[in-house]
């Protein structure tokens, strides 16, 4: 009796399966872009998320080094003014790394919509 249940719901899970895959595969093809330049179109959304990521980033930056700027100049003694300095230094490093991101990230964004410009003028004496 033990093996009839077992290869009965062997079989039931198989024929479930099998079934499942079916129904998956027409939904995998639904996802698919229709349009001819909608790959192109979601890389240039991506490009222009994360150059407002980067842009977050460095204006965080600019700030911090503004506020290093302040230490630097209200720090009363040597020890606390070469601290600040040491501190100044290290946030401008910092914001030159996220402006070299930033200059990175816009001309990213530029050839992703270039290259999308390029397939919608292809696109459209097809259609």
């Amino acid at each position: 009796m033990n093996r009839i249940r077992t290869a009965a719901a062997a079989a039931a899970s198989t024929a479930l399966l099998g079934a499942g895959v079916l129904l998956a595969a027409p939904a995998a093809h639904a996802d698919e872009p229709t349009e001819p330049c909608a790959g192109q179109a979601t890389k240039v959304e991506k490009a222009e998320d994360a150059l407002a990521r980067v842009t977050a980033v460095f204006e965080k930056q600019a700030t911090k080094v503004k506020k290093a700027k302040k230490e630097v100049r209200q720090a009363d003694n040597r020890s606390e003014k070469a601290k600040a300095r040491q501190e100044l230094r290290e946030a401008k490093v910092k914001k030159e790394r996220v402006a070299k991101e930033k200059k990175a990230q816009k001309q990213r964004l530029a050839k992703a919509q270039e290259r999308y410009d390029a397939c919608m003028a292809e696109a459209s004496p097809a259609a």
